[in-house]
């Protein structure tokens, strides 16, 4: 039996896809300093298999979306699903830091499949405020992920050991194959209108890329995303071996953050109607301003308590949530038949901007929070600036409207 599109179990399925990513993020967090000390790594070459996750998962980027528009969402979505399990298994399995760095790099790639085949489902059936909202109560669901998954991360080191999140992982993974593999139909009924060769793809990016206002989303999106995964990359450090809390801790206060994020986005969906899109990115984009502005000061004046800055990064997350769900909605909405390419391009972008961070943090971790607070305050800041400065933003917020 097929879902339909704007079910709710369509919702469900697609809201699932789309949290593989945060999930095989999250969920391994709390055993970074144990991997290191498992596999005998330094800091810096754990944090490489966050940085090379995401590399895998920016290359699957410009990958599947482009494919999908040329030959359907559900052979791509299914190959992604299907790399991601093998890659997985090789995660769990991994006797030594350079292998575990090589699999996370394929298993990044596998895992961008699902992510970016979602939100072009979405856009087939939807646009303008419409894909924003159905984005949003994706978003919501998805956020149920980033919660549970540190806190389950957490009780499996401290029951079973590193490896056994990447075996949850793989269980996920299997689940979520299962039931695309029944359920979901293919939803592209353009496939075929945009060329297969290299020269199609890489027109399509070029039209898209071409675009002023879509250029702008990108920018704000990758920034948007440098500050976020400057807490995901740094928080298991700086929580644990900076505030010494212990892996189940850890989880829980993680979880304060990851449930910012779902309020945020169940919160957008109703506000929406009211603010539009333009409103809903100027909402989101002050309270990550004020949130950057709120952690220097809490960590200035109290070092050594850890809700000096996880309050103003839930906050941070609150912010983010209004703004993404508007970001994607805006930005894909003009691309109709291009709507895989304009995915894939913004993902791309989103997530070279996060492994270029893991990588420079990873180098520069200490035995202070200020790497992390000083990276989510630029990209808080620069943000802000794109918005306020940037007109083609505004006219293309309103045209989606």
């Amino acid at each position: 039996m097929e879902l339909k599109p704007g079910t709710i179990g369509m919702t469900i399925l697609l809201a699932s896809m789309t949290a593989i990513g945060p999930v095989t993020m999250d969920i391994y967090l709390a055993s970074l300093p144990h991997i290191g000390t498992a596999l005998n790594a330094p800091t810096a070459s754990v944090q490489l298999t966050l940085s090379f996750y995401l590399v895998g998962f920016a290359i699957g980027q410009i990958i599947y979306g482009p494919l999908s528009d040329s030959i359907g969402r559900r052979p791509m979505l299914l190959t992604g699903f299907f790399l991601y399990l093998i890659t997985t298994a090789a995660c769990a399995a991994a006797s030594s830091i350079d292998l575990l760095i090589v699999a996370r790099l394929f298993q990044g790639l596998g895992a961008a499949g699902p992510i970016i085949i979602a939100r072009a489902i979405v856009r087939d059936f939807h646009s303008g405020s419409e894909a924003a909202r159905q984005l949003g109560t994706m978003s919501a669901i998805m956020g149920i992920a980033p919660i549970g998954a540190p806190v389950l991360g957490g009780f499996l080191q401290a029951a079973f050991g590193w490896r056994a999140s990447f075996i949850a992982m793989g269980s996920i993974g299997a689940l979520l194959t299962i039931v695309a593999l029944i359920f979901l139909p293919e939803t592209n009924s353009r496939k075929g209108q945009v060329g297969f060769s290299p020269k199609a793809i890489i027109g399509s990016f070029v039209v898209v890329g071409g675009d002023a206002s879509y250029r702008s989303y990108l920018a704000m999106l990758a920034f948007s995303y440098c500050g976020v995964f400057a807490f995901l990359s740094s928080s298991s450090h700086v929580l644990q071996d900076v505030f010494h809390q212990t892996s189940v801790e850890f989880g829980f206060t993680y979880a304060i953050c990851s449930s910012s994020y779902i309020i945020g986005n169940a919160l957008g969906t109703r506000l929406v109607p009211k603010l539009r899109l333009e409103g809903m990115l100027r909402l989101g984009a002050t309270l990550m301003l004020a949130a950057a502005a709120l952690q220097v000061i809490g960590h200035l004046l109290f070092p050594t308590h850890y809700l000096a800055i996880i309050i103003p990064d839930a906050i941070f997350f609150l912010g983010c949530a209004f703004m993404v769900p508007q970001i994607m909605a805006a930005a894909l909405t003009p691309f109709g038949e291009r709507a895989g390419a304009a995915s894939s391009l913004m993902g791309f972008a989103q997530m070279t901007s996060a492994a270029l961070v893991g990588s420079a943090l990873g180098a520069m971790l200490d035995a202070s929070a200020w790497p992390m607070i000083i990276t989510m305050s630029i990209g808080a800041m620069v943000v802000f600036v794109i918005l306020t400065t940037t007109t083609s933003i505004r006219k293309a917020a309103r045209a989606a409207q």
